[in-house]
């Protein structure tokens, strides 16, 4: 039969296991809130373009375009911010099970999504 400082021990092993899956948990829930907030982006940034397509005739163009611009500059903003705020998370969290993808991986994704964005808009006002 065990004893009362075994049977605390292994209680405090398995608070120890549920605190290890909780932090994996919210760790993976960190990577997908990310890729929410980048289609999210990408979703601003449609509609930018569509805007573009769409108003492309009214008088004067740049009206058009400064349109298209403010979406594009919120895909900006919110590919800045995605990769801040899983990146802040991601720096405080320590896998145990889970293999999470890393803040470096945060970083260079939201950048490209940022330099599409910027080419794209670049083509809109050279267009």
């Amino acid at each position: 039969m065990p004893t009362s400082n075994e049977l605390a021990e292994e209680r405090t092993d398995l608070a120890q296991d549920r605190t290890d899956w909780a932090e994996d948990r919210t760790i993976l829930a960190n990577e997908r809130t990310f890729a929410g907030w980048m289609r999210t982006g990408l979703a601003s940034a449609g509609i930018g373009l569509g805007f573009q397509a769409i108003f492309r005739a009214v008088e004067p163009t740049w009206l058009a375009k400064v349109g298209a611009s403010v979406f594009l500059m919120i895909a900006i903003i919110v590919f800045w911010l995605a990769q801040a705020k899983a990146c802040s998370l991601a720096k405080r969290m320590d896998a145990h099970a889970a293999k999470p993808m890393g803040h470096s991986n945060f970083r260079r994704i939201s950048l490209l999504f940022i330099a599409g964005t910027v080419t794209l808009a670049t083509i809109l006002w050279l267009l």
